[in-house]
Formats: structure tokens, sequence, C-alpha cells
């Protein structure tokens, strides 16, 4: 009994495992797709890329009801975040969005082309720029000081100069002082309106996560210091035009956020738009971004960014939130509970939202949104079908 029960493990272990094999090499057959640059982005009809039409059709209907109820016209900007140092545009777009399923274009609403700022999900762009920078070997080590690559006195205090990249990356730096006429302790109604915070006690470096718009400032003239070049061109060159984006997006400093780097003049860009500026980008544009990192940095035969950078950035940190290096993680499934614990995203106000799914291969972005999104998410993976398609 005992040799037939072994037997048959044996065969049920060699036909999952040429079962596994057979899967694997339909994968590796199956060329995967990347749409070409401009407007020549392939749809497919939703069942065709493995969702019940009707399913996803009701998901994209409800997703059209949740606009955000901030004004189209940002009339509440300085209230909400403190007096402007850049730019805010005369008025939004409404609520659109764009699924992906397998790099196709599953199902899209809305006016996907308008040009929005985009708030904090910069910081994610802003992320992708450190790991061109190490991919380079700009930076040997994101454990390395910052000081020891930046002297424009930023990090010359006692305090800051224990900052690694990695602080600046999760956001743990605890970095101490202003820029450009920010303070980094967000104290005062009218330089940080709804968001102004109540005096504390800094922590060392690494011993505190907060969300703070004034040290991921910090952060990009510290990346602007080390390419001497700006950094949208930077996005440019190296990821923008390799996935094929438009020309349309812009990436705004302030006002006062010029510096000179070795003689030359050059405008710091945020990692948001809470004191306007930042970076406007169309939902498509933000479409590539995403599938991008879905595809592990990988953009037809290129690889744009190191697959290590993208397992490291999308790793949580050890304090805080499920939070990776400027990516929202769902690891431990609280951001978004219906979603899989694989799942990532840039998440900025508005709300502005590009998530990945790698579990199902699908990418969305939702801009000018209600809520987290876990709901539309819920309702897009309900849509799925079982056949793995």
């Amino acid at each position: 009994m005992r040799r037939i029960l072994i037997t048959i493990t044996l065969a049920l272990t060699f036909v999952a495992n040429v079962t596994s094999v057979v899967v694997c090499q339909r994968s590796a057959q199956t060329p995967v797709y990347y749409p070409a640059s401009g407007d020549g982005w392939q749809r497919k009809q939703p069942a065709e890329v493995g969702f019940t039409p009707e399913l996803l059709a009701q998901a994209v209907a409800f997703a059209k009801t949740q606009e955000t109820k901030q004004p189209r016209d940002f009339s509440n900007q300085v209230e909400q975040f403190g007096a402007l140092l850049g730019p805010i545009p005369k008025e939004r777009a409404e609520t659109n969005g764009i699924i992906l399923r397998h790099g196709y274009i599953a199902a899209e609403w809305g006016d996907t082309a308008h040009v929005d700022p985009t708030y904090s999900v910069a910081k994610s762009f802003l992320s992708t720029v450190l790991g061109l920078t190490i991919d380079r070997g700009m930076i040997k080590s994101i454990d390395d000081p910052v000081r020891n690559y930046i002297k424009d006195g930023g990090y010359d205090s006692p305090h800051n100069s224990k900052i690694t990249w990695r602080h600046h990356a999760n956001q743990t730096s605890e970095w101490e002082g202003s820029m450009f006429g920010k303070s980094h302790d967000f104290i005062g109604v009218e330089q940080f309106g709804r968001g102004k915070r109540e005096p504390r006690t800094l922590k060392e470096p690494g011993e505190l996560y907060e969300y703070n718009d004034v040290r991921i400032n910090r952060f990009s003239l510290s990346l602007l210091t080390l390419w001497k070049r700006p950094l949208p061109d930077v996005i440019k060159e190296y990821v923008m035009d390799p996935i094929g984006a438009s020309n349309t997006w812009q990436y705004h400093g302030y006002r006062n956020s010029e510096v000179v780097i070795d003689g030359e003049k050059l405008i710091s860009v945020s990692g948001g738009t809470r004191w306007g500026g930042g970076l406007w980008i169309s939902t498509r544009d933000e479409a590539r971004f995403g599938y991008l990192f879905l595809r592990r940095g990988k953009w037809g035969n290129k690889q744009i960014i190191s697959e290590k950078w993208i397992q490291m950035a999308t790793t949580p940190g050890p304090l805080g939130p499920d939070y990776g290096f400027l990516w929202w993680l769902n690891t431990q499934r609280k951001q978004w509970p219906s979603a899989p614990a694989s799942s990532f995203a840039a998440v900025g106000n508005g709300s502005n939202t590009i998530w990945v799914d790698p579990e199902h291969d699908i990418v969305v972005v939702w801009r000018w949104h209600q809520g987290n999104g876990d709901e539309f998410f819920k309702r897009i993976l309900a849509s799925l079908k079982n056949d793995q398609s």
C-alpha cells in the first residue's frame, strides 16, 4: 500500500512539474506587448484579456461616480497647503482613467490626454531618478551618508550628517532646515495651511517615518547636485523617451527654487504640487510609467532601470506604514485589503493613483477620485475570469 501511495505521489509530482514547465514554456513563447510611441496603443476587448465585459463596465461606471470633491479650479489650494511657491493650472480635468491588462488597453474613460498636476506621484519619479543614479554608480550604496556626496551645507550639522540616501527614500531622514522658505517642521498656518503641525522633538535619522515634502525637496536638490543637470531632463532622456511617452508632460519648479551648481543656474523641482509646481502629466503617460514598473524596469529589449532597483523600491522599510522608496505598498494588505499583497502604487493628492498589480498583470491609472481606490480595484479584480488569459 505504501509503495502504491509513493508511486501515486511521484506521478502527481511529475505531472505537476510537467504542467509547470508547459505553462512556463507557453508564457515564454507569448511575446510581451509594449505600446509604440504616440497614440497607437493597442486596445483589446475586455474578454480578450480575461475580463468579464459586463463586470468591468460596471467597475468603470462606478469609478465615474467617484470624482473628488476638490474644486476643479484649485481654489482651496492655499487654504489646504499654505502659501504657493509655484504655478497652479486654472482648471483640472474630470475624473478619468485607464486599465491595462498584459499592456493592452482594456478600458479607458474621460480625458486621459489632459495634462494635470499629479501631486505626490512625483515622489515615485524622484525615487526612480535615485535608482538611475545608483545603477550608474554615481552613488556607491544607498546606505552611504548623503554628506559624502553633497557639500552645499545641507548636511553639515551633526544631526543632518547622519542622513543616508535610504533615509531620504523611505522618508525617515528627519532632515532639519528650510527649503525655499518652507521649514521642515511644518509650523505655521500661513506657510502650511491645514497641513500645519505641532512642534516636536527631532528623532535620529532612521528612527521615525514622517511624510514630509520639505525633506523630499531637499532630497530632490541633492539629486540635482549630483547630476548637475535638470532632473526633468534626466527623466526625459532615461525614462520617458525610452518608454514612448508624449512631450506634453511638464515638471515645474518654484519661483524661488533656482540654485547655482558649478556656476550654472538650475531649477530644483519638488516632490509634489503642495505649494504649486511639480509634475504635470497625462493619464496615458502615467500608464506607461506604471507599465515600466510592472515589467520590472524593462521596455522592449532594453532594461531602463535595473530589476534590482525595482525590487528595492517596492520592499517595505522598517518603520511607519507599508512604504518602500517613495512607493506605497500593500505587503500587509492594509492599503488595499481587496488587492494582492504584491500590488503597489504611486499616490498623490487629488486623488491621483498609479496602481500596479503584478499578480494579475494589471496597471490602473485613476485620476481625481475619492478614497484610496480599494473598492474600485476590488471591482476590477472581481471582473477577471478564471481562465488565466
